[in-house]
């Protein structure tokens, strides 16, 4: 017959074992997760960085585009649901243009998430999608991956071309849409539009015009 205080010993050995292996191994599950987090963040850095300065290319700018962010919070120009970072380019001190995160809310397949670029004239420096779920082959086509379609912003204003011309060929605008696939682009040269007035209405603040 097994000794009871024998038994009691081995399970509390048991237990304490189990118990040290369960410590380390969320241990271990933790500094995994830490490790993943910090190198998913880079990689996201690496990634807005590559897009903002394909907006915007380095020797546009003198100053960290990243490192010269700050925080808007729009919902009736840009379609945003909360917080987020803009950027500004400067040459020798003096912003030279915005990058503003845009959302173009009626996508085929939903939320078009874009960077768009506008020089202090109120020309447009550049646009790129940052992340969609549209259509492969169809409207993942505002992807400069993908075609160059996005790259016919460069330059626009609102004024060039004039309010009416905003659209696609097939409302009567300048803009091509695609074949087999008018909403995307449809979506995205309004949200493009609707940037345009957002700085127009905030050109002061976003450009620090009168600032120390």
């Amino acid at each position: 017959m097994e000794n009871p205080t024998t038994t009691r010993s081995s399970i509390l050995r048991n237990s304490l074992i189990l118990g040290l292996f369960a410590m380390a191994t969320v241990g271990m599950i933790a500094i995994t997760q830490q490790g993943t987090a910090e190198r998913i963040s880079e990689a996201q850095r690496r990634v807005q960085l590559s897009a903002l300065n394909e907006i915007i290319p380095h020797d546009q700018h003198d100053n960290d585009l990243l490192a010269d962010s700050f925080t808007i919070d729009d919902r009736q120009y840009l379609s945003l649901t909360s917080a987020q970072d803009a950027y500004r380019a400067r040459n020798d001190g003096a912003v030279s243009a915005v990058i503003l995160p845009v959302v173009a809310p009626d996508g085929y397949s939903g939320r078009i998430e874009l960077l768009v670029g506008i020089n202090a004239d109120g020309s447009i420096a550049g646009v790129r999608s940052v992340n969609h779920r549209e259509t492969p082959g169809l409207g993942d086509r505002i992807d400069t991956t993908k075609s160059q379609w996005v790259l016919d912003f460069n330059g626009k204003s609102l004024s060039m071309p004039v309010p009416e011309q905003w659209a696609v060929k097939k409302d009567g605008g300048q803009f091509d849409q695609f074949a087999g696939a008018t909403i995307t682009p449809r979506a995205v040269v309004k949200a493009v539009y609707q940037a345009l007035n957002y700085f127009d209405e905030h050109r002061a603040s976003l450009l620090q015009l009168g600032e120390e």
